[in-house]
């Protein structure tokens, strides 16, 4: 451990030149004490640090002098796949990996290239989380994907709608979905039972045993995720509403109701004199449907089926009456 930071000690100065002993404790997540005891190592193994006093003061490498310990080891490589999510990393806790994989990329590329990536950095990031909803809490992600890594078993307890189960999992992979966590894992100690999706906020214990699984040969976790959520897809969007949309309704059905309105739009028909038009839009079963058609106000018209129709008319009526007289009584 200690010869992996003081790489990263070595890579921070050659990579960002003058930090002083705080920036650098922060950066390596030690204390100042350990920073200065730290570049006393690297002084008396040969490496010219310079020490500067003053307001502007902090260590620095001799002009002129750059190292060529920049190997990664396996950690790091792996981590690099989340280079851009830096956010995820630490959630799945690889943030100091990826840290150290980060810098010793920057000193192994030429100065062009180097300057490069800082700006890319600089200039460009990755947010997952999905808009106007805190992100699923981390609890037993990091755990989850040691077990994933290691090819053990989990002994877990998983919230339910209806209650609460105990299972034996074999992890297989883990995914990022607009910004919620999922396990994908299959039942058992052998890795032969179903292969499930579980999200990671409702695992109420994950305590990874000591007993191995041998992962299913040929087992595609992107190939396994694209299926399951074809599945989802045509299990949870089982009809089709015909909808009249106002021009303020059609800039909003790509945001309200994702791909299913993006698709939903792309097949309007021609509009009418005032600029309305009629789309077939997938929906949910009726008691989610009216829920979602209602956040586009009176810009919408269902036309068919005739039965969410009718459920809408219902919800419309109910609503003026319990608005109808002003003030609501508490």
């Amino acid at each position: 451990m200690r010869a992996d930071r003081l790489v990263s000690l070595l890579l921070l100065l050659q990579n960002r030149g003058r930090l002083t002993a705080p920036e650098l404790a922060a950066e390596l997540e030690v204390s100042v004490r350990t920073v200065y005891r730290d570049v006393e190592a690297l002084v008396t193994s040969g490496v010219p640090v310079l020490a500067e006093r003053g307001p502007v003061g902090g260590y620095r490498l001799m002009d002129g002098y750059r190292t060529r310990l920049t190997g990664l080891n396996e950690a790091e490589a792996g981590a690099l796949l989340l280079a851009g999510m830096p956010g995820q990393a630490r959630d799945l806790g690889l943030g100091p990996v990826l840290a150290s994989a980060r810098r010793k990329v920057g000193a192994a590329l030429p100065e062009a290239a180097a300057e490069r990536m800082r700006l890319v950095g600089e200039r460009f990031h990755l947010d997952a989380a999905g808009w106007f909803r805190a992100a699923d809490p981390a609890g037993h992600l990091a755990a989850v994907a040691g077990a994933v890594w290691e090819q053990r078993v989990v002994r877990a307890r998983y919230r339910r709608w209806r209650g609460e189960v105990r299972r034996e999992l074999c992890p297989l992979g883990v995914v990022l979905k607009g910004g919620l966590w999922y396990l994908v894992a299959a039942s058992g100690e052998r890795a032969d039972g179903p292969v499930r999706t579980y999200r990671i906020a409702r695992l109420a214990q994950a305590e990874v045993t000591g007993t191995r699984f041998t992962r299913p040969e040929g087992f595609d976790l992107a190939a396994y995720w694209a299926r399951s959520a074809e599945r989802l897809e045509a299990a949870v969007r089982r009809e089709t509403a015909v909808v009249r949309l106002s021009p303020r309704a059609v800039r909003l059905l790509p945001a309200l109701f994702g791909a299913a309105g993006s698709e939903a739009v792309e097949g309007a028909g021609e509009p009418d004199a005032a600029g309305w038009v009629v789309v077939r839009l997938p929906v949910e079963a009726e008691a989610v449907a009216v829920g979602d058609l209602l956040r586009l106000g009176a810009q919408a018209e269902v036309l068919a089926p005739a039965g969410l129709r009718a459920a809408l008319a219902r919800t419309v009526a109910e609503l003026a009456e319990r608005y109808r007289g002003g003030t609501g009584t508490g």
